[in-house]
């Protein structure tokens, strides 16, 4: 008779595993943004930091976007974070409560 043991913190560790590699890509994609508002900050410096009309428009613009798409992210890391409390409060559970001691 064969016999399966299937870790009780399995389902737990799968999805932190999951959440974290979401994280990962939403830091990742964050940074390529701001590397390339860093870029677009430099090319105006280089230019003597001026913008004429349509520009400065265009670039305010730009600014309320960043800023309003800045404050989802921070809502949805925050939101990351949660979960994360949660599994790790459920993936401590497991191992204490959980036996765990199955090899």
């Amino acid at each position: 008779m064969a016999y399966s043991y299937e870790r009780p913190d399995a389902k737990a560790l799968a999805e932190l595993d999951q959440l974290l590699r979401h994280v990962a890509e939403e830091l990742a994609a964050w940074r390529r943004r701001t590397l390339r508002a860093e870029a677009e900050l430099a090319e105006v410096r280089a230019s003597g930091g001026v913008l004429a009309g349509p520009e400065l428009k265009e670039a305010r613009q730009r600014v309320l976007e960043l800023e309003t798409e800045n404050q989802a992210l921070r809502q949805r890391i925050e939101s990351a974070k949660e979960r994360l409390r949660g599994l790790a409060a459920r993936l401590s559970f497991l191992e204490q409560h959980g036996g765990g001691t199955a090899a």
